[in-house]
């Protein structure tokens, strides 16, 4: 049986899952009401997501009932992340969300905004971030005019064991962006190297921050990312843990773990020391 808790030392509303598939369906009955309330506000559902497992979680929305009853047709679809290879691929998120979900799903192809693999990767941040100020311009992302941000619906992420989220590492300089939308690194500690990835305040800026961490190997980045941290001092550098970065300042966050991510926590945990 799932848990969700809003403990006050916590940040984000953690949902806690006994088993991969009740924290998939969990999963993809938020993503559905987010769609429909959204595109009944705005006609309209901006969603951006990382690849890897998170694709495998959300193809239950490929089944019934939600293949019927989610509005396809008013979805734009993003990527919170690209690597640096082309779009065919085996490590590319693309490929990856290509043939394991947008291909099953009836979202316009006119709505799927990719990255571009044919020039370098500077150039494809560029042009990537150009594309969403397009959209934004044309209202269909709103936009935060305090952080001059988009405004996404919804980002959905995944963190790894080093609490990286997107293509945000520890402690590399991406994290220290404040003004540009999209940028590229060109020294990932995972292969490969390089990779297009949005910035923390996008990724703030969003009305919605899905985190998706699972596994035992998860469970020490959880506890170091989940809880609040206002009383570690400066003993405890926020770099090194991207995923307790992630803070939305006018959205919500919503942590989605299985048990063994979430081993480590504890309702009196006040932060990393």
């Amino acid at each position: 049986m799932a848990a969700s808790s809003n403990h006050p030392k916590m940040k984000g509303e953690l949902r806690i899952s006994d088993s991969m598939d009740e924290l998939a369906t969990h999963l993809v009955e938020y993503i559905a009401q987010l769609s429909e309330n959204s595109v009944k506000e705005k006609a309209c559902f901006t969603i951006a997501v990382s690849g890897r497992s998170l694709i495998d979680l959300i193809g239950k929305l490929c089944e019934v009932p939600y293949i019927r009853t989610v509005d396809w047709r008013n979805w734009y679809f993003f990527w919170a992340d690209e690597r640096g290879v082309a779009k065919d691929h085996v490590d590319s998120n693309y490929k990856l969300t290509k043939d394991g979900f947008l291909s099953r799903v009836p979202v316009p192809s006119k709505h799927i905004i990719s990255i571009n693999d044919n020039i370098s990767i500077g150039e494809a941040a560029l042009r990537y971030e150009f594309d969403i100020r397009q959209l934004v311009k044309a209202h269909i992302i709103n936009v935060d005019v305090h952080a001059d941000c988009p405004k996404f619906d919804l980002i959905l992420l995944e963190m790894g064991a080093d609490g990286h989220v997107a293509s945000l590492f520890p402690k590399n300089e991406a994290l220290r962006e404040k003004t540009n939308w999209v940028v590229y690194i060109i020294d990932s500690p995972e292969h490969p190297p390089e990779r297009i990835t949005f910035t923390l305040p996008v990724i703030n800026s969003a009305c919605n921050v899905v985190i998706v961490a699972t596994g035992e190997d998860k469970a020490d980045a959880v506890h170091q990312a989940v809880p609040v941290s206002e009383e570690a001092g400066d003993s405890f550098d926020v770099t090194s843990s991207p995923a307790h970065m992630v803070n939305p300042t006018d959205g919500n966050l919503v942590w989605f773990l299985d048990a063994a991510a979430a081993s480590k926590l504890c309702p009196g945990d006040d932060g990393p020391k």
